[in-house]
């Protein structure tokens, strides 16, 4: 005990500077509270990493499945993506004798989070063919387990984030809900690295009590993180008091000036950077010859890439510089990354491979960050919880579709080249993959095109209408 009161007192001694986000602590919402009410950004990091980090490859390489069949499995959870902007219109008004508002949205998600990945090893061991059961059996329970990790990840983040803005002031609201943000990518971190320890050596019996160890995490930690986390209000939640339809909200926003060319850019945008996330690590695998181990850490990397991303970006648009602009950047460095991804093959660069990831997860991030930026200054007349989920339904559904898009193009492309049908120089099992990642630059390129027209026109509002930088309302 006295060691500990040693360290908490150095701890105080500490200049709050080098604390981070020890400056959002209020004595209504001590950074305790916080730091406890972010686990669940932390379980759907857990998720995320485990989906779109380890499975993909494990079940291309170790279990022997087809790439477009990986892609679409994985691709699933996010069939539920369009649906944020009304989740999170419905815990706005939600009617409750209870009182409360987030909490019963939280909690269905987290269940539905808890009961996909519990019956998912399962799933995925009749998938490979190990059962006397008919196909259809496989793909349908695989199904339901993706779906139900899905709709638990995007319910319980849209009204877990709405619930961490509800908490704090509106001063510290942008960096509250920042931490939250960074608390999903320190989350994907942790876990990338743990599922690299644990899953070497590889064996499917690893791999079930791997997934089995994040579904009771999951539970365990989200009771823990919402715990009177939410007060109840029976006032603001009474069946007594008009609330406006999703309709009514939705067309309000889509009526603003540049709003639909913007939602284009992003998709296109996003699209570009999701296209590796289901090739990338069997790329690892199956071209550089690396280990499950050695390409669970990739996630890693692209989220550590993201974090840096995070933190120069604040630093920048703090600044006042153009959101547009750092878009711009984000976009650059993309093409940059890809094209060392491609190269690393012919030069048999594991390095190289590495460097393209943390710089897809760099630019990536920039990208992302400045958008969300963009759509916080087209808030107007309280519609923000309406702008932000727009911005999260458009990303987290085009990052299905260009998850699936690249499983599907990366196959057909392979069988092509194997059968020598598009040139004998092409016979190699890195050109389905090489394909993608030229596609991948394309689009990018579109990107600045459809970014260009938007860079001069209202974009200074998108810097300066935070004093102070932060991801208010972050979907993830």
């Amino acid at each position: 005990m006295l060691k500990l009161s040693r360290m908490a007192k150095t701890w105080m001694r500490v200049d709050p500077r080098f604390l981070p986000f020890a400056d959002v602590a209020t004595p209504n919402l001590p950074l305790s509270r916080l730091f406890r009410l972010s686990l669940f950004q932390v379980t759907v990091g857990m998720a995320t990493s485990l989906l779109v980090g380890t499975l993909n490859r494990v079940m291309i390489v170790e279990l022997g499945m087809e790439a477009w069949l990986v892609a679409l499995m994985v691709a699933l959870p996010l069939i539920f993506a369009p649906f944020r902007a009304l989740i999170g219109h419905k815990s706005d008004v939600h009617r409750s004798i209870l009182g409360w508002r987030r909490v019963p949205y939280i909690w269905i998600g987290t269940w539905l989070q808890f009961g996909g990945l519990s019956i998912m090893p399962f799933a995925l061991i009749i998938l490979s063919g190990d059962t006397h059961w008919p196909i259809w059996f496989s793909y349908l329970g695989s199904g339901i387990a993706f779906l139900l990790v899905g709709a638990g990840m995007q319910t319980t983040q849209t009204a877990g984030l709405a619930l961490a803005t509800d908490l704090a002031d509106e001063k510290n609201r942008p960096r509250v809900v920042a931490m939250m943000y960074v608390m999903l990518l320190v989350g994907m971190v942790l876990s990338g690295i743990l599922f690299s320890i644990f899953l070497k050596p590889f064996s499917p019996l690893q791999l079930v009590k791997v997934i089995q160890g994040v579904a009771l995490a999951t539970l365990l930690l989200n009771i823990f993180a919402l715990w009177k986390q939410e007060a109840r209000q029976p006032k603001n939640t009474s069946p007594t008091i008009a609330q406006p339809t999703f309709s009514q909200s939705w067309q309000d926003f889509i009526k603003a000036p540049h709003v639909t060319r913007f939602l284009i850019m992003l998709g296109l945008g996003t699209t570009a950077f999701s296209m590796q996330d289901i090739i990338l690590e069997p790329y690892g695998g199956e071209i550089l010859k690396l280990d499950v181990s050695a390409t669970s850490f990739l996630t890693a990397l692209i989220a550590c890439g993201s974090l840096a991303a995070f933190t120069l970006s604040a630093r920048w648009l703090s600044r006042g510089y153009n959101a547009y602009r750092i878009a711009s950047v984000g976009l650059l460095l993309g093409l940059i990354a890809f094209t060392l991804v491609i190269f690393s093959e012919p030069m048999g660069s594991p390095n190289l491979f590495r460097a393209g990831a943390l710089l897809i997860g760099f630019g990536g991030g920039l990208f992302a960050v400045s958008t969300l930026t963009i759509a916080m200054s087209m808030d107007k007349e309280n519609m923000g919880g309406m702008v932000i989920g727009a911005w999260g339904a458009v990303t987290a559904t085009c990052s299905g579709i260009g998850m699936s898009l690249g499983g599907v193009i990366r196959d057909v492309v392979a069988d092509l080249a194997m059968n020598g049908m598009i040139g004998s120089a092409l016979i190699s099992p890195a050109t389905g993959y090489s394909f993608v990642y030229h596609i991948e630059i394309y689009l990018l390129f579109i990107t600045l095109i459809a970014l260009g027209p938007l860079v001069n026109k209202n974009s200074n509002k998108a810097s300066s209408k935070m004093s102070k930088f932060g991801l208010a309302d972050f979907p993830g």
